[in-house]
Order: C-alpha cells, then sequence, then structure tokens
C-alpha cells in the first residue's frame, strides 16, 4: 500500500513537472508571436490589418490540417455558439490592439500592462460568473494597478499611444479568459480553439485586402506565417499544461514570460526595460503571486468545510 501511495505521489509530481515545463513552452511561442508582430509591424511597412488577418488565417490553416477538413462540423459545433462568437470577437480585438501597441512600445513594456489581465479577471469574475472577492485580494488587486501606474507614470513620462492600446487589448483579453473559463463546462477545447478565429479570419478580410501591401521577400512572408504557428501551438500547449497541473500551481509561472519577453526584445531589437518597467513588473508579480495565494487557500478552506459538512451528514 505504501509503495502504491508512493507511485500515485511520484506520478503526480511528474504530471505537475510536465505541466510547468508546458506552461514555460507555451510563454516561449507567445513571445516569439509578440517579438515577430513587432518586427513585422516597426520594419516592413505592412498595416496591422493585414498582418493580424494573416495570423488568423494562418492558424485557422493550421487547425484544420491538424484536425482534417472532415472535422469540420464537429468544430462548428458549440452548446453556446454565441458566447463562442462574442469570445472570438474579444481575441481579435485583443490582438489587434497588441499589435498596434508593439509598433512604439518595448516587449516587455507590452507585457508588464498584459499582467493586469488577471487582476481585471478577478474583478469581473464577480459580475460575470458570480465568484466575488475579499478585501485581501482587493488590496492585492489595487497593488497590482499601482505597479502599472508605475510603469505607465502617467504625467511624468511623455504618454505613448502604445499604452493605451495595450490597455484596451488587455480588457480584452480579461474579458475573452473569462468566457473561456464559462465555456469549459460546455464546449470541448478544440472548439474553442477553432472559434477563436473566425472573428479574425472573416471580420478582418476586407480590411486586410482594402490595405494590402504585398510583402517584399519570402523571409516577410515567412515571418507572417509563423506568427499562425506561435499562436496556435502556443495556445494548445498552454490549454494542455492546465491538464497536467493545477491553475493555482501554474499561475505564477505565467511571469517565465517577462523574461522570454526581454530575451527576445535584447536579442532581437537591442531593447532592455528601463528601472521603471522593472519596478512595476516587481510590484505586479508580487500582487499577482499573492492573489494566486489568496485563491488557493480560500479553495482548501471551502474544501474542508465542504468535507465537515458531509462528515456531519454521515
Amino acid at each position: 500500500m505504501q509503495r502504491e501511495g508512493a507511485s500515485e505521489a511520484a506520478q503526480a509530481g511528474s504530471s505537475v513537472l510536465r505541466g510547468i515545463g508546458l506552461m514555460c513552452v507555451a510563454l516561449v511561442l507567445f513571445s516569439a508571436l509578440d517579438a515577430t508582430a513587432k518586427y513585422i509591424a516597426t520594419r516592413s511597412g505592412l498595416p496591422v490589418s493585414q498582418v493580424t488577418w494573416l495570423r488568423f488565417v494562418s492558424q485557422c490553416a493550421l487547425v484544420v490540417l491538424t484536425f482534417g477538413v472532415l472535422a469540420l462540423p464537429h468544430l462548428l459545433y458549440s452548446r453556446k455558439w454565441t458566447h463562442q462568437v462574442a469570445r472570438s470577437f474579444l481575441m481579435l480585438g485583443s490582438t489587434m490592439f497588441n499589435f498596434m501597441a508593439l509598433k512604439t512600445l518595448r516587449l516587455d513594456q507590452t507585457l508588464t500592462i498584459g499582467f493586469l489581465a488577471p487582476f481585471v479577471v478577478a474583478l469581473l469574475a464577480g459580475p460575470f460568473l458570480g465568484e466575488w472577492i475579499r478585501w485581501r485580494r482587493l488590496l492585492a488587486i489595487i497593488v497590482g494597478f499601482c505597479g502599472i501606474l508605475v510603469v505607465v507614470r502617467p504625467g511624468y513620462a511623455n504618454f505613448e499611444t502604445g499604452m493605451l492600446f495595450a490597455a484596451l487589448g488587455t480588457l480584452c483579453y480579461a474579458v475573452f479568459m473569462l468566457l473561456t473559463r464559462y465555456l469549459s463546462r460546455f464546449d470541448p477545447p478544440e472548439v474553442t480553439i477553432f472559434y477563436s478565429m473566425l472573428a479574425g479570419v472573416f471580420v478582418m478580410a476586407p480590411f486586410a485586402i482594402a490595405e494590402w501591401v504585398w510583402p517584399r521577400d519570402a523571409f516577410t512572408w515567412a515571418l507572417l506565417l509563423s506568427t499562425g504557428l506561435w499562436g496556435g501551438l502556443g495556445h494548445y500547449i498552454f490549454i494542455l499544461a492546465y491538464r497536467h497541473a493545477p491553475a493555482t500551481t501554474l499561475a505564477p509561472f505565467i511571469y517565465f514570460g517577462l523574461i522570454t519577453h526581454t530575451a527576445l526584445g535584447y536579442l532581437v531589437f537591442d531593447q532592455l526595460p528601463d528601472e521603471w518597467t522593472i519596478a512595476g513588473a516587481m510590484i505586479v508579480i508580487a500582487s499577482g503571486i499573492y492573489l494566486v495565494h489568496r485563491e488557493h487557500v480560500t479553495a482548501m478552506e471551502r474544501r474542508k468545510t465542504e468535507e465537515a459538512a458531509k462528515s456531519t451528514s454521515s
């Protein structure tokens, strides 16, 4: 019995490590997506509408090749298709605003502002999902917002429109995550992944075609088409990570993205974060980790209450 228990514990530990590894791989792919988008936006002269559209078209082609054309009816069947469509538009908004922000901001700046998403999710989870927060987590959210203010420094630093675009992209992504959590109760992951691309493919098509600029060489084409690979594969591995490890375990590792974004920012663009971005990011990360800790404590208290109620009733 002891050997069986030890074996189960070892398997559980191995699964958690696999989930953490997958999360880190997904974050590397997301960093590659942002770095590629920034490179295209700043050095190719292509309009954002075209880059955004090709990002979704290439990802859609990748998904169809992966699952097969015959799987399309299955991928289109959803028990909550109106919510899936709304989520798809939010994905489009998040991607487009992020690409617009990357034209003027460093990779680390864009990501640090994007770290606001979990805090916005925690705030909106009450009215959207009935998951209301207590005062400790509300305080952590306020501290997190203060960290972003350190990065932006309103009134002291020159205002970059990219910061506004990054904030709008973060808001879209936060509501996108809430809908993802809601839809996980009704639809399988492959359906949600497929629907997430549709608004980008069809809504952006007329804008991309109207503003179309032919890429000047094969390298630019390769970069454009690779955006679908980085984004699609990254989201798929991201979902796989949560199958191997609980959300509370994986949440702090999201901040590993700051390392990968900073590394690519230096290697590709010779850019390093300034002291304000580093200070603000540390504040956001600390408050985010505390927020995860409080969620874990709340979950443990709820589990103990449920176990006590069961033992009393029996």
